[in-house]
């Protein structure tokens, strides 16, 4: 199978290195608002998996498109010629100085790519593309028309009529807001243009969709990994002498620096999590320079309050998961008794879950004295004890998933999302998906982590993250 090249054409500034950032998914290209910024042609590979699937060139804007046409059309012959005439041009003007863009623009052409004209939807159209065209034509390869917005008009109606007589397909393509799907469809549409692309985009496809599946699974399993581990951290230090005579002010300074130095930990394996996650979905340089309300909410620090209203449970789900909580701690009581207490444990453990859940927010981490065979004792702070943690890191990580896993390459501002007045991101949860995870939670604080209870997890957040944590609560 021949693999399918496309070499992105059009007028400066039209958005031609977004669509080849889009559909390459590659954050590195360079994307600028200032004409010109593109000086030579350069190829980008998609592949997966070390297997080419297609290749996009970024080519330079048309600069003397009617002195082109004109010296094409002054040694014009059969129109089987045409294309030969194109290959001439661009032998003969090499380095010619006058003509570097044009040449820059119609080599890859003339070694075999397709052309996907890029035009911008939101401005007027005007006879002087139509110069543009009729050259493209010339070149005689596979050609698509995209139609991309990057301003606030709409003309697409017009250019609809004009592209139409010269290009097979014309296709809308938003190459800053296209979804998946839309990238889809247009690898679908350049199938069409050549028989010799259609099985290898075809191919494309199919692997790009299990990409996107084998993503949402390596997502969900980066993120049971994160709750697994904050869920089950703590922080350590010996007491002085025999731990009982350490003077009382010693001991609140050091559960203080303990848990700062826990609550430390905890943000930064949150945030290597982020970057796993954004690594996944080749996001390799996502902006750090977050402003405005919108990315203020996602970059919140994860202890403060108003992280914990936004992405955690509120107050009613947490007493009704709380209780479940409890009622998985008091199952050990049961089976203790050997089933004698008549599942008392877990009604008495489901009742102080509720409470729990409901006035256990002063107290974030468990503070404990350990008892040492040798050299006396330690102080011990962790893991977090508070009722809502799991639920706030869960809804951070969920919505942060969510917008890498829509987010364009040729995007460039920083995360953003507006949840104020959406009220707690986990109350979206289906009623019985989110008592499972409270069931998965329960186990992992009572008795750690293990493989058995990360697979667990893992496959809950897979049925999680296909969700939109944005949607109105079904």
């Amino acid at each position: 199978m021949s693999l399918p090249r496309f070499a992105v054409i059009g007028h400066p500034n039209k958005g031609k290195s977004s669509i080849v950032a889009t559909l390459a998914e590659d954050d590195s290209i360079h994307v600028s608002p200032i004409p010109g910024t593109t000086r030579k042609a350069r190829s980008f590979r998609f592949e997966v998996d070390g297997e080419v699937l297609y290749e996009l060139i970024d080519t330079p804007g048309f600069q003397r498109a009617r002195e082109l046409l004109a010296w094409l059309e002054a040694r014009e012959g059969a129109a089987s010629e045409r294309p030969e005439l194109v290959a001439r041009f661009v032998a003969e003007h090499a380095d010619d100085e006058r003509f570097a863009d044009e040449c820059e623009l119609l080599r890859p052409l003339v070694q075999g790519a397709g052309i996907l004209y890029v035009v911008d939807g939101a401005k007027p159209y005007g006879r002087e593309y139509e110069l543009e065209m009729e050259v493209l034509r010339w070149t005689g390869r596979p050609r698509m028309a995209l139609i991309n917005l990057i301003g606030e008009g709409d003309y697409v109606a017009e250019w609809r009529d004009a592209l139409g007589q010269y290009f097979s397909i014309v296709r809308e393509f938003n190459a800053v807001f296209a979804d998946f799907d839309k990238r889809l469809e247009l690898l679908e549409g350049f199938a069409a243009l050549d028989d010799g692309w259609r099985a290898p985009l075809r191919r494309a496809t199919q692997i790009l969709a299990q990409e996107r599946d084998q993503r949402l699974e390596d997502s969900a399993t980066e993120i049971a990994d994160l709750l697994c581990d904050v869920l089950t951290m703590t922080e350590q230090r010996r007491l002085p002498g025999d731990g009982e005579s350490a003077d009382r002010s010693l001991r609140v300074t050091l559960e203080a620096e303990l848990t700062e130095s826990l609550k430390g930990r905890i943000r930064r394996r949150e945030q290597r999590s982020r970057r796993a996650v954004a690594e996944l979905y080749r996001h390799f340089d996502l902006s750090e320079a977050a402003s405005g309300e919108e990315a203020r909410v996602l970059d919140a620090e994860l202890f403060t309050e108003e992280s914990w209203q936004i992405f955690g449970l509120s107050r009613q789900q947490l007493v009704v998961t709380g209780a479940v909580s409890g009622a998985v701690a008091g199952s050990g009581f049961d089976l203790l008794l050997g089933g004698s207490s008549l599942m008392l444990g877990a009604g008495v453990g489901a009742a102080l879950g509720g409470v729990g859940a409901w006035f256990g927010g002063d107290e974030l981490a468990k503070v404990r004295v350990l008892g040492q065979r040798l050299g006396g004792k330690t102080l011990q702070v962790g893991p977090v004890s508070e009722p809502n943690f799991p639920w706030v890191v869960l809804g951070r990580a969920w919505v942060h998933q969510h917008l890498i896993a829509e987010r364009n390459h040729a995007r460039r501002e920083a995360l953003a999302v507006d949840l104020h007045g959406a009220g707690n991101s986990t109350d979206r949860l289906p009623a019985d998906l989110r008592r499972r995870l409270a069931r998965s939670f329960a186990r992992l604080r009572r008795d750690g982590s293990d493989a058995d209870r990360r697979a667990e997890l893992t496959a809950l957040l897979v049925t999680l993250l296909v969700q939109d944590p944005m949607a109105s609560p079904g």
